[in-house]
């Protein structure tokens, strides 16, 4: 095995009105982001809106992956 060192910083930002901070968090990593998510809950409760809008704001390119399933990540071997 090779030597290596593994760093993994977390910040955990929590509270109301703390998603009109995710432009400026996501910004400080650089000016393009994935955006995964799931079934329609995020639109559904107004999330989704609000983040777009704070990465507007930020000037952060996204990319969205919708509907994101976790079935659309599973492999079941084939038995043979």
């Amino acid at each position: 095995m090779q030597n290596f060192v593994f760093e993994n910083p977390t910040r955990i930002i929590f509270g109301r009105g703390m998603i009109a901070r995710i432009g400026g968090e996501v910004k400080r990593f650089g000016s393009k982001v994935l955006l995964v998510y799931g079934q329609g809950s995020i639109k559904k409760h107004g999330i989704y809106d609000q983040v777009m809008s704070s990465l507007k704001e930020a000037g952060v390119e996204v990319v969205e992956f919708p509907e994101s399933n976790q079935t659309r990540f599973s492999h079941t071997p084939s038995k043979e």
